[in-house]
């Protein structure tokens, strides 16, 4: 491994100081939630009635919840499946879209039909799009995944595509062709690997809007069923008790604020990093 290459890569990445502590936040963000067993203090699903709706203290730091629930390790805990789901998305929306894209974008008699596919899905806003297909699809955790990516895919779709009809009309693709190379090994290797540094933006972007998108539909009860701590199911089963604990809304709101604003900013560092006139201009 070229230590010194990674080495420049995050030195460029981390030279503004507010993408670098993103990237902290985040970071830690991930590890509580890997973690959750261990650094949880008390069990996610643990009640105790009779310590209800108690404020944060030494013991709760996070407050309890109204069954006695410890807010802070349901919050934790709340991070992997919020977190898991945006992960599902991104990894599936960034394989199906980027298939889509190649496909759309090398093959001229692919380009109107998958284009024209995607223009339709996205001209219906996201939120809509996704609670339309829940409510089809029924509330669980795979069926969130799976409309989200459904969501987020022709973004992908439309991202890849650009780069690729740019790429594709490059010497190199022309020379390979002349050479014989396999039209497989022509999009695998020589405009899938050109195309990496968008997609890899578009990625994390994706993330946060995943994060962001689960969120709202456990608030609005078509998402993850409330038994699964999620931040939005969190919200969504806090907020009536929200005018006498607010910590019960506060906590899982600022784990949702900082970890989508934390993917946008580490987002737009690599945009800034990756892309050859905004590099300049740093």
């Amino acid at each position: 491994m070229d230590f010194t290459a990674l080495r420049l890569f995050l030195k460029r990445l981390f030279k503004r100081k507010l993408v670098l502590f993103a990237a902290i936040v985040l970071a830690l963000v991930v590890i509580l939630a890997i973690a959750a067993p261990w650094v949880a203090p008390f069990s996610p699903t643990g009640m105790k009635v009779s310590q209800r709706l108690r404020p944060p203290s030494m013991v709760n730091w996070f407050g309890t919840d109204e069954f006695g629930r410890d807010i802070l390790s349901r919050v934790i805990y709340g991070g992997r499946a919020s977190l898991g789901i945006g992960m599902a998305v991104v990894l599936a929306s960034m394989i199906a879209g980027t298939t889509l894209g190649l496909l759309a974008g090398y093959f001229r008699a692919l380009d109107n039909i998958i284009m024209r596919i995607v223009d339709a899905m996205m001209s219906l806003p996201d939120i809509l799009l996704a609670i339309f297909l829940v409510a089809v699809l029924g509330a669980s955790a795979g069926n969130v995944v799976l409309a989200l990516t459904i969501v987020y895919t022709p973004r992908v779709t439309r991202v890849v595509r650009g780069s690729t009809l740019v790429v594709r009309e490059l010497p190199f693709v022309e020379a390979a062709h002349v050479l014989g190379v396999s039209t497989w090994r022509i999009l695998s290797v020589h405009i899938l690997l050109n195309v990496a540094s968008p997609i890899l933006v578009q990625a994390t972007f994706i993330f946060a809007y995943a994060v962001l998108a689960e969120a709202g539909l456990s608030f609005l009860g078509t998402g993850v069923p409330p038994e699964i701590p999620t931040w939005g199911t969190m919200i969504a089963t806090g907020q009536q008790y929200a005018d006498q604990a607010v910590w019960l809304v506060l906590f899982p709101g600022l784990a949702i604020v900082f970890s989508a604003l934390s993917l946008q900013l580490v987002g737009d560092g690599l945009r800034d990093m990756l892309d050859p006139k905004l590099r300049k201009a740093l």
